[in-house]
């Protein structure tokens, strides 16, 4: 499935061009739960299958960051572990804040991907060089995504898109043969 003017999917001329990737955190990084303890601490699950696609691509020289309508300390506890130092949380314009993200990191819109999953994530995947949606994202989320994961958010989807990006690159098959791996498979 294309964007709305997009002829057709990024190719890999597109995503090699990718320096940033962006995440949206609840329905993406999350499974779009959110549990409170009686005390009205949030908890949150995160998968570490995405938790190593992250590190990875972050690893081939990607840059990572979140864009989050949400606030929480789960979320920047995940982040630490995760060597996540580009946070926007509480971001309602979502669109807004990728002008003070192409300011502060120097790489413009055209060289960034972002994942989302919901209509707030929508001013930001129409700017961006690469908009991916999760599997079971909203419907019109996925009418404007460039690309769409087999995974649901919270289950391995970002892992996908670090994939997809590692592999563009031609990382993958080193990465393949760094866990002990056949490069032949899946490069």
């Amino acid at each position: 499935m294309t964007r709305p003017g997009r002829k057709v999917p990024p190719g890999p001329e597109i995503l090699t061009a990718i320096r940033l990737l962006l995440l949206d955190v609840d329905g993406v990084l999350t499974d779009g739960q959110i549990i409170y303890t009686a005390e009205g601490h949030e908890i949150k699950s995160f998968s570490v299958r995405d938790g190593l696609g992250i590190r990875l691509a972050m690893d081939a020289g990607i840059r990572v960051g979140i864009v989050t309508a949400r606030a929480s300390e789960a979320l920047r506890h995940r982040c630490r572990n995760l060597g996540i130092d580009l946070i926007f949380d509480g971001v309602q314009d979502k669109g807004a804040a990728l002008d003070a993200i192409v300011e502060q990191t120097g790489i413009p819109a055209r060289q960034t991907a972002f994942v989302g999953d919901d209509l707030l994530d929508l001013p930001l995947m129409r700017r961006v060089g690469v908009a991916a949606a999760v599997a079971d994202a909203d419907d019109m989320v996925l009418e404007y995504a460039d690309l769409v994961t087999r995974r649901a958010g919270g289950q391995g989807a970002v892992r996908e898109v670090c994939e997809l990006l590692l592999k563009a690159r031609g990382e993958w098959a080193h990465i393949r043969r760094r866990f002990g791996g056949d490069e032949e498979q899946g490069s």
